[in-house]
């Protein structure tokens, strides 16, 4: 289990958030931890069962903000940024496909001494953690998909998609463009458009993340390299527990793809959240709270000690 939360580990490169600003939802809970190339910006919360949060393309731990202290009351919470977003930091072009992401991932997982007993990922974050179980990476009790992004039918993964992503991707001008017409209306409609009612200070780090020219490209160099194909093809063998979550009022994932999903994982479950949207754990934290805490008994027995 990783030390609480202040107490760094030995051989751990660790400083203080100075490019994470102050008024960064839960600033004091941050540190860079440099792993695989990445200067990772990391949160973490509490004692108890580690559990490790993943956010998906775009977003950051700020989308954990409200959810993560909650869990914080039973557990070790860590939650991360992705390689290019917010605040971590990276030259490496190879992490932004979904082998390159669990790699860096499972690489800081060591450094911190992390073993998750529960993981949790929202959007492509479910797919980089069943990569990650895969892989014999990470060996939790359970990982819970929130809205998961995890089948090809993925709009990111339609062969046209991902043609223009890469063409976006490779323009510089493109994030610069993108993030000058990120203005409050733009970034509401896109938040609207995910089915959910996101609380205003969480639409707040939208708007400024998305003014960030390198987050958008790290953003768009995801959606140039998001493979789904190998990740479908070897769902069959995930011998890992699958909680999949949908809110029914998902705009962005079809909340029939956890279906779908499930038919194919053996060790899989769908809950559907009726009236909520893409970012559920973001509109309603206490109840997905409840729904992950509910998982700990069984992950009390359970060894996570990876392959």
């Amino acid at each position: 289990m990783a030390n609480p939360h202040g107490m760094p580990h030995a051989g751990i490169m660790s400083h203080s958030p100075t490019i994470v600003p102050h008024d960064w939802p839960n600033r004091d809970k941050s540190r860079i931890i440099r792993a695989s190339g990445v200067d990772f910006h990391v949160q973490e919360w509490g004692e108890g069962p580690t559990i490790l949060l993943i956010h998906g393309t775009g977003a950051s731990t700020h989308s954990f903000a409200a959810l993560a202290p909650l869990l914080a009351t039973e557990a070790h919470v860590i939650a991360i940024d992705l390689p290019g977003h917010a605040f971590s930091e990276t030259d490496r072009s190879d992490l932004f496909t979904l082998p390159g992401m669990a790699r860096a991932i499972a690489s800081l997982m060591k450094q911190l001494g992390a073993d998750p007993v529960l993981a949790v990922g929202h959007s492509a974050g479910a797919a980089i953690l069943i990569r990650l179980a895969l892989d014999h990476a990470i060996n939790p009790a359970a990982i819970i998909a929130l809205n998961g992004a995890i089948l090809p039918l993925h709009p990111f993964s339609h062969p046209f998609v991902s043609l223009m992503a890469k063409f976006l991707a490779a323009n510089p001008f493109v994030p610069w463009f993108f993030s000058k017409q990120a203005d409050g209306a733009t970034v509401d409609k896109l938040l609207k458009d995910t089915g959910s009612k996101v609380p205003e200070d969480s639409r707040a780090c939208y708007r400024r993340l998305l003014q960030s020219r390198r987050h958008v490209a790290a953003a768009l160099r995801m959606m140039a390299h998001w493979d789904l194909e190998t990740l479908a093809r070897d769902l069959p063998s995930l011998q890992t527990k699958l909680v999949l979550i949908a809110g029914e009022a998902d705009r962005t994932i079809p909340p029939d793809s956890s279906d779908a999903v499930a038919r194919v994982v053996p060790t899989a479950h769908v809950h559907r959240l009726p009236r909520l949207g893409h970012l559920a754990h973001e509109e309603n934290p206490e109840l997905i709270a409840g729904l992950i805490l509910s998982l700990i008994p069984a992950a009390d027995n359970h060894k996570a000690t990876p392959s």
